[in-house]
């Protein structure tokens, strides 16, 4: 499915014009885009976002949960909250396409139409997703993590050792400089391992962005079935490293990293 335009606080009333006889004609309001299911799904009983009431449009066996957009869209915590509950009731009826916060789309018949174009790619998709979850794990350099590192590491033992007979600033400075990359390149291996470790149990995975201080993130799409084990791994890992990297686990959540939005082209 070709993607739907994302907003950007933006104002998106625009619901009369001025025809060329100068009479004013109607003109639908931009639709809000929750996520794409089967048809036959249930209605969201929850109130979108801007408390605007949710409904479903079919075709070619695919539901688009919308509503109308908001006159102006920001995401705000009540509507990033209702965004959510849209989506939680969705999936918990079967495989859910989610979309991200502020995707419209600027007439129904637009969004049906990329519906039918896309149909054969969405319920591949659809299918891929079934029964499963995603859940994020994250994981953060331990600060406080270097006498250990100090007790195994010849040349930070040796640093620690000159600068403890000799101290000065400059030495102290360059101790403290090569404990903290050591300390991010331990963390760093960390990551690695539990990477190698969690991957083979999930459907597919998805490495996220890091930095200096979160040096893992990474999606997994796993069976529903297999997220109590998922977790138990991840409580594994957790002690096992501990000490040089702090692991989180989100979820379980609607499979935002595992939507693929347009079909490639043609001959790419």
């Amino acid at each position: 499915m070709t993607a739907p335009t994302t907003a950007d606080s933006t104002t998106t009333d625009a619901s009369t014009t001025t025809g060329t006889n100068g009479s004013t004609v109607s003109v639908p309001k931009a639709l809000y885009v929750y996520g794409i299911t089967p048809a036959g799904a249930r209605t969201p009983r929850s109130l979108g976002v801007g408390g605007a009431t949710v409904r479903l449009l079919t075709g070619t066996g695919l539901c688009a949960a919308v509503s109308a957009a908001p006159a102006r869209l920001r995401p705000r915590r009540r509507d990033l909250l209702a965004h959510q509950a849209v989506l939680d009731e969705l999936a918990a009826q079967g495989p859910l396409l989610p979309m991200r916060f502020a995707v419209l789309s600027p007439r129904p018949d637009v969004l049906l139409s990329q519906l039918r174009t896309d149909a054969t790619h969405l319920s591949r998709q659809l299918d891929a997703v079934r029964g499963c979850v995603e859940l994020n794990v994250k994981g953060a350099v331990v600060p406080g993590h270097f006498a250990d590192l100090v007790r195994r590491d010849e040349t930070l033992r040796n640093l620690a050792l000159r600068t403890r007979r000799r101290p000065d600033y400059e030495a102290n400075v360059r101790l403290g400089e090569a404990i903290a990359r050591g300390v991010h390149r331990e963390a760093r291996r960390a990551a690695r391992e539990v990477l190698d470790h969690l991957t083979p149990l999930a459907v597919r995975t998805v490495r996220g962005t890091t930095d200096d201080e979160q040096v893992l993130s990474a999606s997994f799409l796993l069976r529903s079935a297999d997220e109590r084990r998922f977790r138990q791994a991840v409580e594994a890992r957790a002690r096992d490293c501990g000490d040089r990297l702090a692991l989180s686990v989100t979820g379980p959540l609607p499979c935002y990293s595992f939507v693929d939005p347009a079909p490639a082209p043609a001959g790419r």
